[in-house]
């Protein structure tokens, strides 16, 4: 039963890990586009309206009311 416990125990380390590692894999190809200003500039607004266009585009799906 102690073996049980010790395996559980390792699943949120692993989790984080986990979500750690594709976080790392997901900005580290952007971190060369952040140097100069204007690509940064560039690179923020084009995930601020990624993430504007995904929030609109799933409360249109889901029928939510604009606050």
């Amino acid at each position: 039963m102690e073996d049980f416990f010790n395996n559980v125990s390792r699943y949120p380390r692993y989790f984080i890990t986990f979500t750690l590692g594709v976080l790392y894999t997901a900005i580290s190809p952007l971190m060369p586009l952040l140097k100069r200003p204007s690509t940064a500039i560039a690179t923020v607004a084009m995930l601020v309206s990624g993430f504007v266009f995904l929030a609109f585009t799933l409360r249109a799906m889901l029928g939510l009311d604009a606050l």
